[in-house]
């Protein structure tokens, strides 16, 4: 380990923190971040949002309908996607007069077509690029 003279005065051990670092020949730049917090909406904004009774938001988490994940509080919280997937569910409720149990294998269901219809679009989609040849 070389003297660093910039270090005079400083605690052995303390490193001052420099934005490039050195490593055999090549400059390594070093760029912190802050951590951004996922956006996250808790049980009563996601249920004004939804127009719902936040007991009915409960009762979807716990059939498995909707997603949300329990904080160190106990607290409910909902990805920013949530009221859109529980407006899914009411219009599904309704449009179709199916009872809670049945919904979440529609929303299965669904989800499963659309995943289908995805690949679907993308080999069609790589079977024309390998037809610009003729």
């Amino acid at each position: 380990m070389t003297h660093d003279p910039r270090s005079a005065g400083r605690a052995p051990g303390h490193r001052q923190a420099t934005p490039t670092a050195r490593q055999s020949g090549v400059n390594v730049v070093v760029r912190r971040y802050a951590m951004d917090p996922v956006p996250r909406l808790d049980l009563d904004a996601v249920a004004r949002r939804a127009s719902l009774h936040p007991e009915v938001v409960r009762r979807f988490v716990a059939l498995g309908l909707v997603d949300a994940t329990r904080g160190a509080d106990g607290r409910l919280w909902f990805d920013q996607s949530a009221p859109s997937a529980l407006a899914r569910i009411q219009r599904l409720r309704a449009g179709l007069h199916l009872n809670y149990a049945s919904l979440g294998l529609v929303l299965d269901l669904l989800d499963r077509i659309s995943e289908l219809e995805d690949a679907l679009r993308r080999s069609n989609a790589g079977a024309r690029s390998d037809e610009s040849w003729i």
